[in-house]
């Protein structure tokens, strides 16, 4: 479906195809457009004489440093097959190098790998950011038996990363894609702010009667706007911590990528005092952040919630004062304050008032932006 997409939205199909017959795996590759409910896309096919399906990692390796390939492409699909062995020998009990790939060993999926990092490179992409995973429900069948979804490689590769079920019991990511995922993207959540140039959509082989069976990927330039991103709240009201146990949190929290995290008084039922607990995340951080939650507080429940941020662009400015350097947020506004740890290590340092630092720093500001 990857390779379909990144096809679709331009990505050279002979090249693609003539770079995957250097693998010489015996696989003929097609593109085709299909339509999946009302949706056109582009199927991906993948035909495969008889082959042994059974390969180790090393044998992988070599088959794609042999082919003709850019060096970027060769390193990135050898990044993503590194990342599957991890996740099967950590499923398995086994060490790296003797873990057999069964079904993703197989030439098909070295060309669906290889596919896919030879499209986001023919597309000139230079960072790939994940929507939430939908790796669907019930049960698969593979060399192993009958196993759950998500298969227990594809939880291992999603392990700390936003999932979700919605759609027909089945699975609908499998190791390959989640290995991808996990390889080659630097965020998983909300659309980073963007313009878009290209739009692709690959087909998956079943036509789904609940939504159209595609991977949609957006291409485009980053903008660094303002636009408004998608980030989650987690709440807890708490009546029984001591104090310095929430300060702790708080800590533990912001240096675990909370985006923020507050307390606020609270006057809970029967006339009992307690705080609320509020702390924004990104998508990405989430559950992490909810289980430090439990693990630090005594609360017995969170609330969890999607909420819209809204954010100034900023940016950095340093200025010398009499006791040393110290950074100025600015936003775009014009607003600015100085940077409280700066500001504060020069006043441990000196023993100057941290209000005469803060003064100092922004008339220092206000002088060189005159």
């Amino acid at each position: 479906m990857l390779v379909g997409a990144l096809a679709d939205a331009g990505a050279d199909r002979d090249a693609i195809a003539q770079s995957l017959d250097s693998l010489s795996t015996g696989a003929q590759v097609s593109f085709e457009r299909v339509k999946r409910r009302d949706l056109t896309a582009t199927k991906f096919h993948v035909t495969v004489m008889e082959q042994p399906k059974h390969r180790h990692l090393n044998h992988i390796l070599r088959i794609i440093e042999a082919a003709t390939l850019p060096e970027r492409v060769k390193q990135n699909s050898a990044a993503v097959f590194q990342r599957l062995a991890a996740a099967e020998a950590s499923v398995h009990g086994v060490p790296i190098e003797k873990v057999h790939f069964h079904e993703v060993g197989a030439a098909d999926s070295i060309c669906d790998i290889v596919g896919a990092c030879l499209g986001f490179h023919l597309l000139g992409v230079e960072t790939i950011y994940t929507s939430p995973v939908n790796v669907g429900s019930g049960t698969v069948e593979t060399e192993h038996g009958t196993l759950p979804v998500p298969a227990p490689a594809t939880a291992v590769l999603l392990r700390d990363r936003p999932i979700y079920a919605r759609g027909p019991a089945m699975e609908l990511t499998t190791p390959t894609g989640a290995a991808v995922a996990a390889a080659l993207s630097s965020g998983f959540g909300g659309m980073p702010p963007m313009s878009i140039d290209k739009i692709g959509y690959g087909a998956g082989g079943k036509d789904f009667r609940e939504h159209a069976n595609v991977l949609r990927i957006l291409v485009g330039q980053a903008t660094g706007a303002s636009e408004a991103t998608t980030v989650f709240v987690i709440e807890a009201n708490i009546d029984d911590s001591n104090p310095q146990v929430l300060g702790f949190t708080l800590e533990r929290l912001l240096d675990a990528g909370a985006l923020d995290a507050t307390l606020q008084a609270l006057s809970m039922k029967k006339g009992r005092p307690g705080v609320l607990l509020s702390v924004m995340t990104t998508a990405e951080h989430r559950e992490t952040l909810a289980q430090l939650i439990f693990s630090e507080t005594s609360t017995l429940g969170l609330r969890i919630y999607s909420a819209e941020r809204r954010v100034q662009p900023r940016d950095w400015v340093e200025v010398e004062t009499p006791h040393g350097k110290v950074r100025i947020k600015v936003s775009g506004d014009g607003s600015f304050a100085p940077e409280y740890e700066d500001a504060r290590k020069l006043a441990l340092a000196t023993g100057i008032p941290l209000k005469q630092i803060f003064n100092e720093a922004s008339f220092a500001y206000l002088k060189n932006s005159r």
